[in-house]
């Protein structure tokens, strides 16, 4: 039986067509990435840590060429939707979501239709749906993303045993998709140039090198304490996965990739990074339960 670690689709094994950004090319990325909520394709779920808001910032930071995107921790996949690689590696340690992904490119219409069935305005029924997971893949993606768009705040979260347990997060509007986007992201999925895999972020990168282009935006931590939110899945991602990041990152840099990492701003995370150049990207924060605290946020990116 085909494991959600093997999703991966068949890649061209000749060498990469190269990447080479011009100035107008950059100037249509940039107009793309400060129009988020209406560029397609654009990520179709929320997740914590997405850099959609933050693509603007990101662009300037990105080399002028490149050949194979890597992206380890996709999440809401937001730059690999603004880039639209030809070839291109998604990865991410959380096994529903990839397989949602996987799901979602070979079976776009059947997900949707599962979802035109879900009320995300009906507590009880987001409670329904929340206990119960299917055995079909087609109605375990169609349950994702339905408890994504309802679920408070679209936090991914599972408990010691796995089991989602976020509670109901009142939507405004019982819309679940923009249906035009989210055909023109399975299309991207479904593009022969992408593997889609399930793995550790390492594990993800193994065929990266020279000339290749990875963008590593982990679950941050703001001190050796893991004082911040990183609980995506059943293992939290540790002080030490922090520093076994840098230092794949160190060992990707020295190969001759371009690399770029997101992660909190503050002084231990610097420090894992002394051969990177760091930049100051400013956000709005969107955990906190009361709107009133949600203020700015400052985070660091890294780039060779």
């Amino acid at each position: 039986m085909r494991t959600a670690s093997d999703l991966v689709s068949v890649v061209d094994e000749a060498q990469p067509t190269l990447v080479d950004w011009s100035k107008a090319d950059r100037t249509r990325l940039l107009e793309r990435a400060t129009t988020i909520l209406s560029a397609t394709p654009r990520p179709f779920i929320r997740w914590a840590g997405s850099k959609q808001r933050l693509l603007s910032q990101l662009v300037e930071h990105l080399p002028a060429t490149w050949r194979t995107y890597y992206e380890p921790f996709a999440g809401a996949a937001s730059m690999y939707f603004l880039l639209q690689p030809s070839n291109a590696h998604l990865n991410d340690y959380c096994q529903p979501l990839v397989e949602m992904y996987d799901t979602v490119r070979r079976e776009p219409d059947a997900v949707l239709a599962g979802l035109s069935s879900m009320d995300v305005l009906d507590k009880d029924f987001y409670y329904e749906v929340r206990k119960s997971v299917p055995e079909d893949p087609i109605r375990r993606a169609s349950r994702f993303i339905y408890l994504n768009r309802a679920a408070w705040n679209g936090l991914y979260r599972v408990n010691a045993r796995g089991e989602f347990n976020v509670p109901y997060g009142k939507p405004r509007s019982g819309n679940i998709l923009d249906e035009i986007n989210f055909f023109a992201a399975a299309n991207l999925l479904s593009k022969d140039g992408l593997t889609l895999t399930h793995r550790d972020f390492e594990d993800a990168v193994v065929g990266a090198g020279d000339g290749d282009l990875v963008f590593f935006d982990p679950p941050y931590a703001s001190s050796k304490r893991r004082e911040s939110f990183v609980d995506y899945n059943e293992t939290l991602f540790t002080w030490e996965d922090q520093r076994r990041l840098a230092a794949c990152a160190e060992r990707l840099r020295r190969s001759g990739a371009k690399v770029i990492v997101t992660n909190a701003y503050n002084s231990a995370i610097r420090e894992l990074y002394p051969t990177f150049t760091e930049h100051a990207l400013l956000r709005r924060s969107s955990l906190a339960s009361d709107v009133s605290l949600r203020g700015s946020v400052a985070e660091s990116v890294f780039v060779t």
